[in-house]
C-alpha cells in the first residue's frame, strides 16, 4: 500500500521537527559550554579592583598577601584570606618587635604570618623576600602613609592596592578589602552581627547631654583631637553621642597629613577648642592617663573635667576594625548603661 502525499508530508515534518530540536539542543549545549569556559577564565584570571592610585589588576585568588597597615590586617583574617606578612603597628598600642596586636595575634600564629619590620622607611627587601602576589596598604596613620610614599617600589614587587585615606569607617574598609581579595561571602554576616549588637547597645546606653569631643593623649603632650569624621567619633555618633563638629574650625583649621584623622594645635587654644561638655580621652603609647590629665591645671579647668564628664577608652578603640568595634560597644554599654 502506497503512502499518500499527506502521510509523507507529515512524516517529513515530524523528522524535520526532530532534527531541528536536536540542532537547538546542540546549540544550547555549545553556548552553555562557552559560557562556562568564559566564567572559568574570569574566575582564574586577573581581576581589576579599585585603589587610591587607580584600578589595579590583582590575582583572582591571592595566596601570598602582605598587608602594610595593621589597622587592615584583621579584616583579612575575618575573611579567611592568606596573609604571609603584616605590619603589626596600631595607633598608640605598644608592642615588642615581631609581636602582633592581641586582636589578631592568634590568627597570625595559625597562618605563620611574619611581622613586617618597622622603621622610618618600608623594608622593601623583606617584602620582596615574602614573594607576595598582592600587597595591601594605604589607609590612616603613619604605616599607611609609608606605603603611599613607597607605592612605585611596592608595585614593582607585586600588584599593590591602597585603601583611600578618606575610607575611615570600618564597614567601608571591610567591603574594600573583601573586593580586593574577592571574598565577599562573610561581609553581610559580619555587618549584620554588628547592626544587631549596635541596636542592643543603643537600647542600653544613656548618653550624657551636650557635644562630645575625642582627644588623643600623646607622648609629646601636644593637644590632639580626632576629627569628627574619624572612625571612633563616627561610632560614638552611631550610639547616640552628639559630636562637636566645629573642633577644626575652633583650632584654626590646622594642616594635617593626608593620612591623618586627627588635628594638633597650640596649648594656648586648649580652652577654645576643647570646650565640649563631654570628652573622651584615648591614652596612646607614652601618653598620660585620665587621672594624670585631671592633675594638670590646664585640663582641670576644661568644662568636661569640671563637670566630671571625661571618659577613657583604650588605644585599640581609636581606629576600630570589626573585632575592636564589637569590643568597644561592650565597653560603652558597661560605662553608660
Amino acid at each position: 500500500m502506497r503512502n499518500s502525499p499527506s502521510m509523507l508530508t507529515n512524516r517529513l515534518s515530524g523528522r524535520l521537527r526532530a532534527a531541528l530540536a536536536l540542532l537547538v539542543l546542540a546549540l544550547v549545549a555549545m553556548l552553555t559550554a562557552c559560557g562556562n569556559s568564559s566564567s572559568d577564565a574570569a574566575d582564574t584570571g586577573p581581576r581589576e579592583v579599585p585603589s587610591a592610585k587607580g584600578p589595579v589588576k590583582v590575582p583572582a585568588d591571592p595566596q601570598r598577601i602582605v598587608v602594610l597597615n595593621g589597622n587592615l590586617a584583621g579584616y583579612l583574617y575575618d575573611l579567611e584570606a592568606t596573609v604571609v606578612a603584616a605590619d603589626p603597628r596600631l595607633l598608640g598600642v605598644p608592642n615588642e618587635p615581631g609581636e602582633f596586636p592581641t586582636g589578631w595575634a592568634e590568627d597570625a600564629k595559625k597562618q605563620g604570618t611574619q611581622a613586617v619590620p618597622s622603621g622610618e622607611n618600608i623594608n622593601l627587601e623583606f617584602i620582596a623576600a615574602q614573594r607576595p602576589d598582592l600587597i595591601i596598604g594605604g589607609g590612616q596613620g603613619y604605616p599607611g602613609q609609608q606605603s603611599v610614599n613607597a607605592y612605585d617600589q611596592l608595585s614593582a614587587i607585586a600588584p599593590t592596592v591602597l585603601l583611600p585615606t578618606e575610607t575611615t569607617y570600618w564597614q567601608d574598609q571591610l567591603r574594600f578589602i573583601a573586593t580586593t581579595v574577592d571574598k565577599p561571602a562573610k561581609v553581610d554576616t559580619l555587618i549584620a552581627n554588628y547592626q544587631a549588637k549596635l541596636s542592643e547597645a543603643k537600647s542600653k546606653i544613656k548618653t550624657p547631654a551636650g557635644a562630645t569631643a575625642v582627644m588623643q593623649s600623646i607622648k609629646s603632650q601636644k593637644p590632639t583631637l580626632f576629627v569628627p569624621s574619624a572612625a571612633l567619633p563616627t561610632l560614638l555618633a552611631e550610639v547616640g553621642f552628639t559630636l562637636d563638629t566645629a573642633v577644626e574650625a575652633k583650632a584654626g583649621n590646622p594642616a594635617k597629613e593626608q593620612s591623618a584623622d586627627f588635628i594638633s594645635f597650640s596649648p594656648e587654644l586648649l580652652n577654645t577648642v576643647i570646650d565640649a561638655p563631654v570628652l573622651f580621652t584615648i591614652p596612646l603609647s607614652g601618653g598620660r592617663s585620665l587621672e594624670e590629665l585631671r592633675a594638670d591645671p590646664m585640663y582641670a579647668t576644661l568644662p568636661a573635667f569640671v563637670g566630671n564628664k571625661v571618659f577613657e577608652l583604650p588605644a585599640t578603640s581609636s581606629r576600630p576594625d570589626y573585632r575592636t568595634v564589637m569590643t568597644t560597644l561592650d565597653l560603652l554599654v558597661e560605662r553608660f548603661k
